[in-house]
């Protein structure tokens, strides 16, 4: 997704972070991934780290796109990593559940890069899927979202640094699958509804979008 973050609220955002301490990353790791962690992450307990988490999460909540797409029902508390010259992250998966007292499922995991792609070299985000591998390296204040059921991996930074923020929802619907399903429907009917106003295709549409929500959904 590009654009997530931009201008000045991206310039905002990385002001306040160069303002933080960065810390060993493998603190906020699960006992395996710890083994194949080597990062560095924000003081969550700064209070600049709590406003930069405010303008992501400012972000996700009004982009169109995120509220079709991914249809959260709760946001994890967002990190955000640095990786310096020599760091990666191996093959891993998400937790699945996650917090404490106030538990979520991971059901979309989400890294918005945070500098230009040529401000490092490596750093790629790397998903095993289906016998293959893709690999991500987007724009400063874009992001991707994936299933949290991906094994995962950052590729190691061979120069520069690479800054990103990461953080995992629990969707309304928790099968990538059907909330495929559900947006590509909501799409056709938006764009119906654009070109030929409320139709009886619109609403037959709008009947299979609305009782597909009751079957699938997790409210």
């Amino acid at each position: 997704m590009d654009n997530l973050l931009a201008g000045e609220r991206l310039a905002q955002l990385k002001g306040l972070l160069d303002d933080v301490e960065f810390i060993d990353g493998r603190k906020t790791a699960g006992w395996h991934a710890k083994l194949v962690k080597a990062n560095e992450q924000s003081d969550g307990r700064n209070p600049k780290t709590q406003e930069a988490r405010k303008l992501v999460l400012e972000a996700l909540q009004a982009n169109a796109t995120v509220a079709l797409a991914v249809m959260p029902s709760h946001f994890r508390p967002i990190l955000f990593s640095r990786y310096r010259e020599g760091m990666s992250y191996g093959a891993h998966i998400d937790d699945a559940i996650m917090g404490r007292g106030q538990l979520a499922r991971s059901d979309v995991s989400m890294t918005l890069f945070l500098n230009a792609p040529e401000d490092y070299d490596g750093g790629e985000l790397v998903m095993a899927m289906g016998g293959s591998e893709l690999t991500y390296k987007l724009p400063a204040g874009s992001a991707v979202f994936y299933p949290s059921t991906t094994l995962h991996r950052v590729a190691e930074v061979t120069r520069g640094r690479r800054d990103v923020a990461v953080t995992w929802i629990q969707s309304i619907v928790r099968s990538a699958e059907q909330r495929e399903v559900l947006y590509d429907i909501d799409r056709v009917r938006r764009g119906l509804f654009q070109e030929k106003g409320k139709t009886q295709e619109f609403d037959l549409l709008s009947k299979t979008h609305a009782n597909l929500m009751r079957l699938w959904s997790d409210v």
